[in-house]
């Protein structure tokens, strides 16, 4: 099963794993990641309207390098959110959290593996899809809750030396060795990895060949 757009796809992100997942579904796919800030949530601002802004910004960004010739530009963003968090802490569903996002060093994937052992988050993942250069846009937040098995600092320190952290939400790759870390999940698997595929495949019929 592939999908034929009207339009070249363009994906607003350097992440090589979002790039596989879209030649997964046989979708043909050019990368332009522009540089965007991505600034924390306002204290009390629901997580998945947020999230959901982060990746409109990205594809908005990459657009903005474009010349006008038609094109659909997906950007996409990722978070990790766990329970608690003081009063200038953001919301989901409404209830106080606090992100996850990549590590800054060992030292902080580390803290953030020690954080996540025996506990369940929630896995935040949007997308936006940008139609340039009218700017319409369709954006969605979808949600998988992850359960870890209890980990000592020995296994923490051997997935830590195996790199794969430092570059992923949460430090830790559920497609990759992080894998044996994850006592179960609820929701789409997809989603963790950093791409709600099935959502995303519906929101493309809009701009499907008939």
């Amino acid at each position: 099963m592939c999908i034929s757009l009207t339009r070249p796809l363009i994906l607003a992100s350097a992440s090589p794993r979002r790039a596989a997942l879209l030649a997964q579904l046989g979708l043909g796919v050019t990368v332009h990641a522009a540089h965007t800030d991505e600034p924390p949530p306002a204290p009390g601002e629901e997580i998945l309207a947020w999230a959901q802004r982060a990746a409109a910004d990205k594809a908005r960004a990459a657009a903005a390098e474009l010349s006008p010739t038609p094109a659909l530009l997906l950007g996409a963003d990722t978070v990790v959110v766990l329970p608690g968090g003081g009063l200038d802490a953001p919301c989901l569903h409404g209830q106080p959290a606090r992100l996850l996002g990549k590590p800054r060093d060992l030292d902080d994937a580390r803290a953030m593996l020690r954080a996540l052992s025996g506990t369940s988050h929630v896995v935040v993942s949007a997308f936006a899809l940008l139609a340039h250069p009218e700017g319409t846009e369709v954006t969605e937040a979808v949600t998988t809750t992850v359960r870890f098995r209890p980990l000592d600092d020995a296994e923490i320190a051997a997935y830590l030396a195996t790199g794969e952290p430092l570059d992923k939400a949460g430090a830790y790759g559920i497609q990759g060795r992080g894998a044996v870390l994850i006592d179960g999940i609820a929701g789409d698997y997809y989603t963790v990895v950093g791409l709600p595929l099935t959502r995303l495949w519906l929101a493309l019929d809009a701009w499907r060949q008939r």
